[in-house]
């Protein structure tokens, strides 16, 4: 197993007071994001210790709709240790869960509000459906971010100002490229799994909007066959 201090340390958010949006993905070394359409089925034990530091260190887990869906998320719980190591560093037991969706089909009675430790929220926009809306306020905080589109910039600053300025997005590829295009895209947590898929799986990001962002190496290290790179903002 890894070390979780040092997996601590060499994730660790150097200024909390700054908001930023790091991105935690997975791809196979022939550029694969899912397997049988499934993220998960790439990863192993070292690869969720990273996930699991990565979830201790933020404000709010940012996750789209059909990812939710595709990967069975039901509500996040991080462990004892955990928990307790972010309230020795004065914020909340568990980072707070937040839903990118525009059409909001999502069942109000998905594990992921009814298993859910608090209350999470819900991104959309204004033409949204007003029915599946009101459905959804009654099992979470219903924000409003743009108007025909959900806009990445406004969810960001409404975030914020909910104190929940460290994001963590894990997907899935249309978030990242939303976010991406928009330019908000501050960190790549990426971890590479060593199998050659040769599918038809699609990328870790998708957009016909975003342009090239040079990003700058911040760390890498290997475990086993998995190699864990974090890439930066280049400014």
């Amino acid at each position: 197993m890894l070390n979780r201090d040092e997996l601590l340390d060499r994730y660790r958010i150097s200024d909390r007071s700054a908001p930023g949006v790091r991105m935690n993905f997975i791809a196979t070394l022939d550029g694969a994001a899912t397997r049988d359409g499934l993220s998960g089925a790439l990863n192993n034990a070292d690869d969720k210790q990273v996930f699991d530091t990565l979830r201790t260190l933020t404000d709010v887990i940012l996750v789209g709709a059909g990812t939710v869906r595709a990967e069975g998320y039901g509500g996040v719980r991080l462990e004892p240790v955990d928990a307790a190591w972010r309230v020795s560093q004065g914020m909340p037991e568990q980072p707070a869960l937040a839903i990118v969706s525009s059409r909001l089909e999502i069942d109000p009675a998905h594990p992921f509000f009814a298993d859910a430790v608090s209350r999470p929220l819900v991104i959309t926009h204004a033409a949204a459906p007003a029915e599946r809306r009101a459905a959804l306020a009654a099992v979470a905080d219903v924000m409003i971010c743009g108007e025909a589109a959900v806009d990445p910039r406004l969810m960001l600053a409404e975030l914020a100002t909910r104190g929940l300025g460290q994001v963590l997005c894990e997907g899935g590829p249309h978030l990242f490229g939303d976010l991406l295009a928009a330019d908000c895209v501050d960190e790549l947590c990426l971890s590479l799994s060593p199998v050659l898929d040769a599918g038809n799986a699609g990328r870790i990001a998708v957009s016909a909007a975003a342009t090239p962002r040079p990003m700058r190496l911040l760390h890498s290290f290997a475990a086993g066959d998995m190699l864990f790179l974090r890439y930066g903002r280049a400014r």
